[in-house]
């Protein structure tokens, strides 16, 4: 769909395989699962009725000397239009 594309492309969401930094912690991701999903957001001020929107849900690993992929530390997070924590917590590495 044309909203996930736009997701995608606006946020920088990396790909799957590719490796991401922690701001926070300066530890190494990679990005093991992106699946399209729906997110529930505040419900209609108007109508009280919920509401949801297009998301991007990408899978983390960390990455540690000596662990296969998809072993140990995992975490996920769900991105949207309306949210920018992609940008404020991690950075792409080449």
């Amino acid at each position: 769909m044309k909203e996930y594309e736009e997701i995608i492309k606006e946020k920088g969401l990396p790909n799957v395989g590719d490796t991401v930094r922690s701001k926070k912690y300066k530890t190494l991701w990679r990005v093991m699962e992106k699946r399209e999903v729906w997110q529930n957001i505040e419900p209609d001020p108007q109508t009280g009725e919920s509401r949801m929107v297009p998301a991007i849900y990408l899978a983390y690993w960390k990455i540690q000397d000596g662990v296969p992929p998809g072993v140990g530390k995992m975490m996920g997070y769900l991105y949207t239009l309306y949210d920018n924590t992609f940008a404020l917590n991690w950075e792409k590495v080449d």
